[in-house]
């Protein structure tokens, strides 16, 4: 069994982006895996600061004490973590945004017998992406792929899937696709 972040980056509560989450967590859950889903727009969660005092504390790394707390717990344990966002500017919503910023705390601390923090604080992670956007053609995906691939080669995490769907502008638009949500159910599924 494995434990799987979900961190929903959708300002929308019941959009495109939750629907496809929740036919995902039904395949992981099938696969026999536990799931957390983390709805960021519901919870209160602060920008980072850019402190750089992060990392004294690793159960709490960020010095502010927020919603972040309970991800933090969870991104411990995790050993998949997923984002999903609709693509808003060909990137993530500034809600995921946030967190991912606040991420950076887990990186920081002190050094470990010469190595530095960002390095020896780091743990691998097994990484997937589910991008809901209006547009449907590569292009589109091109900068959010760049961006996330930065984070798995800074992170140390690993690519172990993305779902990248384009034509998905209203709220409902999921539901005139059912392929796709089969393809999200697909992906928690695949997880092993």
């Amino acid at each position: 069994m494995k434990e799987i972040l979900v961190l929903n980056g959708s300002p929308r509560v019941r959009g495109n982006t939750t629907a496809l989450v929740e036919a995902f967590v039904r395949g992981a859950k099938e696969a026999g895996h536990r799931v957390h889903v983390c709805k960021i727009q519901e919870m209160n969660i602060h920008p980072c600061i850019g402190c750089l005092q992060g990392g004294r504390d690793p159960e709490s790394p960020c010095v502010q004490k927020d919603g972040m707390e309970e991800i933090y717990a969870l991104y411990r344990q995790a050993d998949y973590i997923v984002f999903a966002s609709p693509l808003y500017f060909w990137s993530f919503t500034a809600q995921l945004k946030m967190v991912i910023d606040r991420l950076f705390a887990v990186m920081e601390g002190p050094a470990k017998d010469g190595t530095p923090a960002y390095q020896s604080n780091l743990t691998a992670k097994k990484c997937m992406m589910i991008v809901p956007a209006e547009e449907d053609h590569d292009a589109n995906f091109e900068l959010i792929n760049q961006y996330y691939d930065g984070y798995l080669a800074r992170m140390g995490w690993e690519d172990a899937g993305r779902l990248l769907v384009g034509g998905l502008m209203q709220v409902d638009d999921i539901a005139k696709k059912p392929n796709i949500l089969m393809r999200a159910h697909d992906l928690g599924k695949s997880i092993d």
